[in-house]
């Protein structure tokens, strides 16, 4: 239970305290205790027959877990440090950048004191900042494993962006050093703490049309500087497959509740074309579950914004467009009634999908619980990556190995609110 005080001197005038939450009135003095996480309860606003609305129980600030960001590159400054703002359980508590002016002008602009600006060099300095709990480690992914396992020997839990790594053996390594230091290790998929993925996750695995027989799905956009690092094989580890295709692979196993038995797969790069000098442009991939589902999925590097999937079952389909857009998803559901072909779309509460996952690990760091995506979900999905790769390289469909049928991951509890 989250509790916070106040002290009320003359009726009307309050000033916070540590311990007990204490009112003086004339000369009676009453002590309550306040429950932060207690919803405030509010009197009826709209019909019972209206959506319901929820009222935000932030914790007081000194109760939120402290996040130091590492890396303030596009993602961290459109997406991850506006999230923070918007987040109850997390703050920001420190920033890691190899740009002091950027730094400072980020560190401005957010209220964070110069005495927790870090570099790459001094990064290991964190394990002497209590405000920091968490690192959240956003670099290109071929600095992930550096950077969690000195994150981990400082004492802090991990938050890593995905791709995890650039292999698989990068993440054995990652996931070693945190379980050595103690520390937990979450890897960020936010699809998996977004409501309208959750929605129809739970539609699927209650059959609510059927049986899941094929998903289709697709990722991809346009890539412009041939000098960005993500079209530099050693620092992404692969082109349009890790970057992008990964959200096909991880969310149609999000969405089964399995893992595939088999893959198949094709890549291709236009002919000299700058861009894919070291990395795919385009892959095909095929995925079989042991239900019998079948994934159909396409990520590429060179074509107009589109990412979405659909999935056809028995009785009727659910479509997600966008499905992997930080913002602006749209989920819409069709099936059979009786002569009619009913199309219904869904609308769920806006959530930030940054704000969530951080808010979630949070809560694991705080009440000591395992997150539902450890590093093992990372783990599992390079190496489905890895047997994309080699099928596409052989040309022929690869039987997965009992690990990867079934691997061990140690899932904590799925986010529910």
């Amino acid at each position: 239970m989250a509790k916070t005080s106040a002290e009320v001197i003359a009726p009307g005038i309050v000033t916070q305290s540590s311990g007990e939450t204490t009112i003086f009135a004339q000369n009676n003095r009453q002590t309550l205790q306040i429950d932060t996480q207690k919803p405030i309860q509010l009197p009826p606003f709209s019909a019972d027959t209206e959506r319901k609305t929820e009222t935000p129980m932030p914790l007081p600030p000194d109760e939120r877990i402290g996040f130091a960001v590492v890396g303030l590159g596009r993602l961290s400054l459109e997406q991850v440090l506006p999230a923070l703002a918007q987040c109850k359980k997390a703050k920001l508590a420190a920033l890691v950048s190899g740009s002091p002016d950027k730094a400072r002008q980020v560190a401005a602009q957010y209220g964070i004191a110069e005495n927790s600006l870090y570099d790459y060099q001094t990064y290991d300095r964190l394990k002497d900042n209590p405000a920091v709990q968490v690192i959240y480690i956003v670099l290109p992914n071929g600095l992930h494993r550096e950077y969690v396992v000195r994150g981990a020997a400082a004492g802090k839990h991990i938050l890593c962006e995905k791709p995890m790594a650039t292999s698989s053996r990068e993440c054995e390594e990652m996931i070693a050093a945190c379980r050595k230091a103690g520390r937990k290790l979450m890897i960020a998929y936010r699809i998996q703490y977004e409501p309208y993925n959750r929605f129809a996750r739970e539609a699927i695995k209650n059959k609510q049309f059927g049986q899941v027989k094929l998903i289709e799905s697709v990722n991809g956009q346009r890539q412009g500087d041939p000098s960005q690092w993500r079209l530099n094989k050693k620092l992404a580890g692969g082109g349009a497959l890790p970057d992008i295709g990964l959200y096909c692979l991880n969310t149609s196993r999000y969405l089964l509740g399995e893992e595939p038995v088999e893959v198949s797969a094709t890549t291709y790069s236009t002919p000299n074309d700058p861009r894919f000098r070291e990395v795919e442009e385009n892959v095909l991939f095929q995925l079989r579950f042991p239900s019998e589902a079948l994934v159909n999925a396409a990520c590429g590097y060179d074509f107009h914004d589109s990412k979405r999937y659909r999935a056809h079952a028995q009785l009727g389909w659910m479509e997600m467009n966008p499905a992997y857009s930080c913002e602006g998803l749209q989920l819409q559901t069709s099936r059979a009634d009786g002569q009619r072909e009913r199309t219904e779309q869904i609308k769920l509460p806006n959530k930030n999908q940054f704000a969530a996952e951080m808010d979630y690990f949070a809560d694991c760091v705080k009440n000591d619980r395992e997150p539902f995506t450890p590093g093992e979900e990372g783990l599992q999905d390079h190496r489905l990556m890895e047997a994309i790769y080699e099928a596409a390289r052989t040309g022929k469909s690869i039987k997965l190995p009992s690990n990867v049928q079934n691997p061990q991951i140690p899932r904590g509890e799925e986010l529910r609110s």
